[in-house]
């Protein structure tokens, strides 16, 4: 098979959650489990942090990756989803794994991952345990996918686990209440492992809390003490990210990381681990900004920014998802805007016709665009160079114009 043919073929199987929605979540984790066990569990072979949130967790990872590169280590990343190339999510001090290995990987277990009718998201981890053993990682540094309790990620037994915070996103799955959410973020807690959580949250804390009790896992709020680092991952919301970051490397005790290795692993993580679409400038004159920002709690930041750029004019490549709640992302954006509405090129995007009619309710104008490259191109033409473009409301959006 060809690397495209391979590709096309885990598409197939029971559909990827990112473009089906809720048909492709699984309801536990046998599935996992049983392909670990066929690749002699590679799980059980590595070191590992396992990253898990609502927002944030995807530049944690990074940052994490980062820093520990910087000291010196071998350091797999695993990540979902990827914006525009598959291999993006297995990476190995910031290469990506080689289109050869997919293939070979496929290959040697398609008889097997055909019989357990297993989904994209599950032979992806699988395939991410196998390689980070192969490539004697020092430490893999592994994101959750959705949720936590029963993620495919979840069968790992981390040195430290990490919950960045809890908005409400994925209410579908996860629950309509931020403690419900918390109590499936919290099933990556594990017995006598440090915990940090990233922001102490009211409404979550004391799911946190008697989790951890119950586990006897040390416990840590990282925004109980502030941490004062740069990075060059740009936007405000940054800074809690590097405040988690840093209180999850001092948990790491088997781990030498100097005060220097972490300044410059978080100045250098763009450069590091190839991270795309936080808070990306693509260009100036016109200034084209993107993120990948979909929930109101990642778009609180995201907007607070856009707020602070100056501009004759403000041009909103906008595009989402179907299980987004509009009522309540759409009165956050700007009124004193151009929009373009799209659709992202997935099955579960939102028409771009609904989306302006819901938008319009709330006072938005703009017009409707057949794609996202065509919206985007549209808003260049419009915008002087004194304008700013701004696109996002969803990855999709994003990985279309990268």
């Amino acid at each position: 098979m060809t690397y495209q043919e391979v590709l096309n073929w885990m598409f197939a199987q029971l559909p990827m959650y990112q473009r089906q929605g809720q048909t492709a979540l699984k309801k536990d984790l046998t599935n996992i489990v049983a392909l670990c066990k066929e690749l002699k569990d590679p799980q059980k072979k590595i070191k590992t942090i396992h990253v898990g949130g609502t927002n944030g967790k995807g530049s944690t990872s990074h940052m994490l990756a980062s820093i520990l590169q910087e000291a010196g280590y071998k350091v797999g990343l695993y990540t979902s989803p990827h914006l525009k190339n598959f291999t993006e999510r297995i990476r190995i001090n910031g290469e990506e794994i080689s289109r050869e290995a997919v293939v070979e990987f496929i290959e040697r277990n398609k008889t097997f991952l055909e019989k357990q009718r297993l989904s994209f998201f599950e032979m992806t981890v699988g395939m991410a345990f196998e390689e980070f053993l192969n490539q004697k990682v020092d430490i893999a540094v592994v994101e959750v996918g959705l949720g936590g309790r029963l993620d495919s990620t979840n069968i790992i037994r981390p040195e430290v686990s990490v919950i960045t915070n809890i908005g409400l996103d994925h209410t579908q799955f996860l629950g309509e209440t931020l403690p419900e959410i918390a109590f499936e973020k919290a099933g990556i807690i594990k017995k006598n492992t440090p915990v940090v959580i990233g922001e102490r949250q009211n409404e979550t804390e004391s799911v946190f809390i008697a989790k951890a009790e119950e586990y006897k896992a040390p416990i840590i709020f990282a925004s109980d003490t502030m941490q004062n680092y740069t990075t060059d991952l740009l936007g405000d919301y940054q800074k809690h990210n590097v405040s988690t970051a840093v209180i999850v490397i001092q948990q790491l005790k088997e781990y030498k990381v100097t005060e220097e290795n972490v300044k410059n692993g978080l100045l250098n993580v763009v450069r590091n681990t190839n991270l795309k679409g936080r808070w990306q400038i693509l260009q100036e004159k016109p200034k084209v900004i993107c993120d990948t920002a979909h929930n109101k709690e990642g778009l609180f930041y995201t907007l607070n920014q856009l707020k602070k750029e100056k501009y004759n004019s403000l041009h909103i490549v906008l595009g989402v998802v179907l299980d987004k709640n509009l009522g309540d992302i759409l009165p956050m954006f700007p009124k004193n805007a151009m929009y373009y509405f799209c659709k992202p090129d997935i099955p579960r995007g939102l028409s771009a016709d609904e989306l302006k009619e819901q938008a319009e309710e709330f006072g938005f104008e703009g017009e409707v665009f057949s794609s996202v490259n065509q919206a985007f191109e549209k808003a260049k033409k419009d915008a002087s160079k004194e304008d700013v473009i701004y696109v996002g409301g969803s990855t999709f959006v994003v990985a279309e114009i990268l």
